[in-house]
């Protein structure tokens, strides 16, 4: 039996393996397993070969954070996305990780949930953990980016995306919104349709504006007054879709023949009224969308959008991002195109 004055042993905890573990086993000095992992070309091939070989062996990792601190850096790129349930934006994190990843650094995701002030304590806390830039696409109810500023005061990177800030001088990766909808809407004109509403989403948000803009224009160029037309401004939600398409309907005297929405969540929730108020798709209303979600094709009738490049907008986001980590020339903003897909619902 143990006595009580005994001192207890201690459990051995499998340490994390060192540069000066490595040493130790080969006998060499730990700066020389220091540069030859850097690939310092003082240090002997034959020697460099033996000490990855042996770092290989003991399972060794470097202590990013540690050398993160002692050289006044950091590997970490923070990401703020409105939501990360929404496809577009899980593709553009994919994206954004797939290009971070091979540059060596790591990603920090934020969601805002479309709330300003939780985007504000999201950029806070990014900026507490000391992250190497910011990529953000910004909530539908962000009405300033002043929260923004702190990291061009400090010289932090920063690239808008989708949803943008032009307040200051910034970054951007943007889709063609504008001709997004113009195509989109030119193919409703062409199609025979002549009473096409629009559903808006948060009036505030450049991508709402510019997919606006483009609607009208497509009118005006194909002889049709836009003051036959009904606009409503709602959101970006499936409900905002439901709001909006109740409040289309609601002059039965004047119902459309088409819709155009913001996106295609609002566009399945118009999908759910017209249903509802026995409306065949396309036969009473065509209805087109915008962002392609991969849902959009097996709805039935499937339905008729506007694809944005979401993988290809994360890659080019990090790659702009990172060259201005790494203090290389960029492009200030980039526009990627969009594609009309045409499907059953038009």
């Amino acid at each position: 039996m143990r006595s009580f004055t005994e001192t207890p042993k201690i459990m051995d905890i499998k340490h994390r393996p060192t540069i000066k573990d490595i040493a130790q086993k080969l006998n060499i000095h730990h700066s020389t397993v220091s540069r030859a992992l850097r690939n310092h070309p003082d240090v002997k091939e034959e020697t460099k070969k033996l000490i990855l070989e042996t770092a290989e062996e003991m399972n060794y990792q470097p202590d990013i954070f540690a050398r993160n601190l002692k050289q006044n850096t950091t590997n970490i790129i923070g990401v703020i996305v409105p939501e990360i349930k929404h496809h577009f934006f899980s593709a553009v994190i994919s994206g954004i990780e797939d290009v971070a990843y091979s540059k060596g650094y790591v990603i920090m995701v934020c969601q805002s949930n479309e709330q300003y002030d939780r985007e504000v304590l999201n950029a806070r806390a990014l900026l507490s953990n000391k992250v190497a830039g910011l990529l953000v696409s910004i909530s539908q109810t962000t009405h300033n980016c002043d929260h923004f500023k702190i990291y061009k005061d400090r010289g932090i990177p920063l690239v808008f995306f989708d949803r943008v800030c032009r307040e200051f001088d910034a970054a951007l990766v943007v889709v063609d919104d504008y001709r997004g909808a113009y195509e989109a809407v030119t193919h409703l004109i062409k199609s025979g349709r002549k009473h096409i509403y629009h559903i808006g989403g948060t009036e505030q948000l450049e991508i709402s504006r510019k997919r606006y803009e483009g609607y009208v224009a497509a009118l005006e160029d194909n002889g049709l007054s836009v003051k036959n037309q009904k606009v409503v401004w709602k959101g970006l939600q499936e409900e905002d879709g439901v709001a909006g398409m109740r409040e289309l309907l609601a002059d039965n005297n004047n119902l459309p023949d088409a819709v155009f929405a913001v996106n295609d969540p609002v566009a399945l929730g118009a999908y759910e009224v017209l249903r509802s108020q026995g409306m065949k798709i396309p036969d009473d209303v065509s209805v087109v969308g915008f962002s392609n979600n991969p849902i959009s094709q097996f709805v039935n009738p499937a339905l008729t959008t506007v694809e944005q490049p979401s993988f290809e907008m994360g890659k080019t986001a990090a790659e702009l991002l990172i060259k201005q980590i790494l203090k290389e020339d960029g492009q200030h903003e980039i526009v990627l195109p969009t594609k009309l897909i045409i499907r059953s619902s038009s």
